[in-house]
């Protein structure tokens, strides 16, 4: 029998993975791949473990800022990769990317993938520190991006032109591959007629914003949004889905969550498990962001649940709300617009229907996991070339 091939995601959380890579890695093994994930420690890997995969735990730690502790882990990954000796490493955001490739070139290791899930918070609009820093790190994807067996996939056309435009890579080594992918199974309308759902019927339409709460996400927004609507008499509620990220500066604090709550502009439901039935609840779903997102999942799969959108128009949202067809986008900032916008999708019901019809239609045809999972395999062959014979090598 012929040697399987090795492929090792390199991943900073586990939850990370599962949300965002579970259906390439599921992908990969049933192509005839040894799976191997590297994350730190966390309460999701016995679940990673449970779908047949390796895992390694990390040192390395996504907020973390402690210089010392930065070169232990950067030490740890390049041990690792030297023990594992994988075919390829697949790397998802910024510190696996820079760190992982690094790493990757000292130990030998002849393919690399590096997804880029949006620029994030480094590459929001700040002083002059935050303008160093991204100097910085751009010097960093430079140095790491010389090797010509590296791809980068990027999730959005914007993200990829600026990475050409600011000679970071070339056009070789980058690959537009819209999103992360959504399971159009388990992310789907009730029915084939989504303006028939009893949701877009109800007295008390739902408007959801589902994800990390952190201010770049748009929540202080959203909050005002929903004052507004409620003092001009519209009858909808407004939820807020997620938990703080406390590892991240921006993480809205609980406290404020529990005000808000209390206050009874906005419903705080705290993390939810099931999503497919949580969009089912919701009549609009929102995300107005300030945030560089690569595309946000959560718009991904509302879409797919034949939702309408309403986020704002930034690089990733772009991509999959097209204005005055599936949602609209408003001025990232401008409580104003995002009022308007959801006060006109609140008040029309035809309209949410039509709006939830194309972008189910649209999740199907650009976003679904499946043409993801075959754009990425189409990098993998490219990248190892005569060794890609599934489902061993020789």
């Amino acid at each position: 029998m012929p040697e399987k091939l090795t492929i090792l995601f390199l991943v900073t959380d586990d939850w990370f993975f599962l949300m965002h890579r579970q259906a390439l890695a599921l992908a990969a093994q049933a192509a005839g791949f040894r799976v191997l994930v590297a994350t730190a420690p966390g309460p999701k890997v016995k679940e990673i473990e449970a779908l047949g995969f390796t895992h390694y735990p990390l040192k390395m730690r996504r907020a973390s800022r402690n210089p010392i502790r930065e070169m232990v882990g950067l030490l740890d990954l390049i041990k690792l990769y030297r023990r594992l000796r994988p075919d390829i490493v697949h790397q998802v955001s910024i510190k696996p990317i820079l760190y992982g490739t690094l790493a990757a070139r000292i130990a030998g290791v002849p393919a690399v993938v590096n997804a880029v899930t949006g620029l994030g918070f480094v590459f929001i609009a700040g002083g002059r520190r935050k303008k160093v820093l991204r100097r910085l790190v751009e010097s960093a994807y430079r140095f790491i991006g010389k090797r010509m067996q590296i791809r980068f996939l990027f999730e959005n056309p914007d993200d990829r032109r600026y990475f050409l435009e600011q000679e970071i890579i070339v056009a070789e080594q980058a690959v537009l591959i819209l999103g992360s992918g959504v399971d159009v199974e388990r992310f789907k309308p009730l029915d084939s007629a989504p303006e028939l759902l009893s949701d877009a019927a109800a007295s008390r339409p739902v408007v959801l914003l589902a994800a990390r709460l952190l201010w770049h996400k748009g929540i202080a927004e959203f909050v005002a949004a929903a004052r507004v609507l409620h003092k001009k008499g519209i009858a909808a509620e407004f939820w807020l889905a997620g938990l703080p990220d406390m590892s991240n500066p921006a993480a809205v604090p609980v406290s404020r969550l529990l005000y808000w709550h209390r206050q009874g502009a906005v419903r705080w439901l705290g993390f939810q498990d099931d999503m497919p039935a949580l969009y089912q609840k919701a009549a609009v779903v929102c995300l107005p962001t300030r945030y560089r997102e690569g595309i946000p999942v959560t718009l991904l799969e509302a879409a797919a649940c034949g939702k309408p959108l309403v986020a704002t128009d930034m690089p990733g949202c772009r991509e999959i709300v097209k204005p005055g067809e599936n949602g609209f986008l408003v001025t990232p900032g401008d409580v104003n617009s995002l009022v308007e916008a959801l006060e006109s999708l609140l008040l029309d019901p035809r309209m949410r229907g039509e709006f939830g019809n194309k972008s189910r239609r649209m999740v199907e045809k650009k976003f679904s996991d499946k043409k993801v999972i075959s754009d990425t395999f189409a990098v993998y062959r490219e990248l190892l070339g005569d060794k890609w014979l599934s489902p061993g090598k020789s």
